[in-house]
């Protein structure tokens, strides 16, 4: 069962549309799906707001401490509400999987990506849920900073969106931790259109 769920980016203006904010647009989605209002928190270091889903309390928070601190933002609320790292969902923005592209998963490393690694090194624990949000990648690891911290084109973002917007009809799963169904559609390739059929052999041959 979920009971955190957290959105990772930058606050401000300036980086509200770029891609390392793609935990935040997920949250905002969830928000509205949940009906739940986020507002500044100063114990916690985030927006947070606190919902319900079949009778079971759901914070959705987005730190405001700048990517590298988020985990101070994350262990407060996770401490206070004695919530462990396995009810944890962390969604952040991922080089590794193309624009439009998510993964689901539990625990592991955190390939560099500095919110994750902040949230390991407070919580304690890489034993957290995350949604990985594709942006794509450079090409090259030193463009890797200017690139996360610029908006993706129209197509890009598009793609994003409609990810996001896919993750978010698997909520429910999410919330009642049936992970692995979660997993299934999250995760599920579209259909291949079918292969045309040869045309009928002509009469007489």
């Amino acid at each position: 069962m979920i009971k955190l769920l957290v959105g990772l980016g930058n606050p401000g203006p300036e980086y509200e549309h770029t891609r390392h904010n793609a935990g935040f647009w997920w949250v905002d989605g969830a928000a509205r799906a949940l009906g739940v209002r986020l507002a500044a928190e100063r114990a916690y270091f985030g927006l947070m707001g606190r919902g319900a889903h079949k009778g079971q309390p759901v914070w959705l928070l987005q730190p405001q401490t700048y990517m590298n601190l988020s985990g101070k933002s994350v262990s407060a609320l996770a401490r206070f509400f004695k919530i462990a790292p396995e009810e944890v969902l962390v969604v952040h923005d991922e080089l590794d999987l193309m624009p439009g592209q998510m993964k689901l998963k539990l625990g592991g490393g955190h390939a560099g990506h500095n919110g994750l690694r902040d949230i390991h090194a407070q919580l304690g624990s890489p034993d957290y849920w995350r949604l990985r949000l594709g942006i794509g990648h450079p090409g090259v690891k030193a463009e890797v900073a200017d690139y996360v911290l610029r908006k993706p084109p129209a197509a890009e973002r598009e793609a994003i969106e409609q990810a996001i917007d896919s993750s978010l009809q698997c909520l429910d799963l999410l919330l009642e931790g049936r992970m692995d169904q979660a997993m299934m559609k999250l995760h599920a390739k579209p259909a291949r259109p079918a292969a045309p059929r040869p045309p009928p052999s002509a009469a007489g041959t």
